[in-house]
């Protein structure tokens, strides 16, 4: 069985970077993040035990694992300081092929000849995340969703070069996070959530932007419609289910014709001009306006909820 590390490096101090400190603070673990960022280095300092403490409010950690964590929380002074005696090292930076790249290759030259190595891409190639690095062995994408430290899907994404041991060790680290750790066989860009998310998205902003329905009826039939069903099954099962006995077959012969015609008449756009931008930001503020903290404190009481009711439905 693999070892939990005794230290996780996080470099990014953003929301994604907050989100694994936080997520490792609350399972006990030492973990130390940097940003090139004073101010947003200087924002973690607070953030990660926020949003670790949260945690223990929502059911998802204990009080006394979580200080212990938090005792051992560091805020690193450097790159080198922060990475060279890491276990494992999670990138978190902004999405950005080259400064991905230069952030690996340094890394690269001062982690342990025994440290993971991972980026939290949402959809990168990993070869190209990696191409940079002389240890391409012991490198992967582990994306997260967000927040890191609620969602528990993790997606493994290893290039050709990455070994088979570098994988199962991802694997177990995130699995004694409590996260859901899916390996994706084929380095597609956007992996398979982020894909699945950008097909949804891009007809959830059209139908808005059509004027077919509002920024707020719309996440409402989505969250409390095939969001909610997909929860439960994913979309395979859910359609397999529909048609009772007669499973995805019957489903077929029913409604593929159905799906077909609705098919034809999608969003096929794979861009939105500035004047699109400006409508759909203009709708979501408009939507939104002035509730962000309570609504983003009131999304995570609901994942919180539903995960609950998903781990006691499975042990049931």
């Amino acid at each position: 069985m693999t070892e939990l590390p005794r230290k996780v490096a996080v470099i990014g101090a953003g929301e994604i970077g907050c989100g694994w400190a936080a997520l490792c603070a609350s399972a006990g673990w030492p973990v130390t993040v940097f940003d090139a960022s004073a101010r947003s280095l200087e924002h973690a300092g607070t953030e990660v035990p926020r949003r670790a403490r949260a945690l223990v409010a929502l059911e998802r950690a204990t009080q006394g694992i979580v200080e212990r964590g938090l005792l051992e929380f560091q805020q690193g002074r450097s790159l080198l300081q922060t990475v060279k005696d890491a276990d494992w090292v999670i990138e978190a930076v902004p999405e950005d092929l080259l400064t991905k790249q230069k952030l690996f290759d340094a890394i690269d030259q001062v982690a342990g000849p025994e440290t993971l190595v991972s980026s939290s891409s949402s959809g990168l190639v990993p070869s190209d995340i990696f191409a940079r690095c002389r240890r391409q062995e012991r490198c992967l994408v582990t994306h997260p969703l967000n927040p890191p430290e609620l969602i528990p899907l993790v997606e493994v994404v290893p290039s050709s070069h990455t070994g088979a041991t570098w994988v199962t060790r991802a694997h177990d680290y995130l699995q004694a996070l409590g996260r859901v750790p899916i390996v994706i066989r084929k380095a597609v860009p956007g992996y398979v959530a982020g894909r699945v998310a950008a097909a949804m998205w891009r007809e959830c902003v059209d139908l808005v932007l059509t004027g077919v329905i509002d920024v707020d009826g719309l996440d409402r039939a989505v969250s409390l419609g095939p969001a909610l069903g997909w929860a439960a099954a994913g979309p395979h099962l859910t359609y397999h289910l529909a048609a009772g006995e007669g499973g995805v077959t019957l489903f077929l012969q029913r409604l593929l014709a159905s799906f077909e015609a609705w098919w034809t008449g999608l969003a096929t756009w794979n861009r939105l001009e500035p004047e699109q931008q400006r409508a759909l930001t203009q709708a979501i503020e408009r939507a939104y306006k002035g509730k962000l903290g309570a609504l983003g404190e009131a999304r995570d009481r609901r994942l919180a909820v539903l995960l609950r009711a998903l781990e006691a439905a499975r042990t049931a």
